[in-house]
């Protein structure tokens, strides 16, 4: 069974988001939608955090919801380059 701290590009910091956001199981991140955790997280914090958080969520999520995910997907980058449109 799959830990949250198995995801790649999920570190200490990303671990606590999920803590603060109720997020205990891959299980339970695989059910969630990143740009909801962020807009969550951004409202629980009382800020805006900075938008690569977003991208660690969503490489989180789509492995939570694919453990076949391929190894560039994983990593909080690709998503960056494809919200910055740039090619993939």
């Amino acid at each position: 069974m799959r830990a949250l701290a198995d995801l790649v590009s999920v570190g200490p910091a990303t671990l606590r988001d999920f803590t603060d956001l109720g997020i205990e199981t891959v299980s339970e991140l695989a059910a969630e939608d990143p740009d909801d955790l962020y807009r969550r997280l951004c409202s629980l914090r009382g800020e805006r955090i900075d938008v690569c958080c977003l991208d660690v969520f969503r490489a989180a999520v789509a492995q939570a919801q694919d453990p076949n995910l391929p190894e560039e997907q994983k990593r909080w980058w690709y998503w960056s380059r494809l919200r910055n449109g740039e090619a993939g």
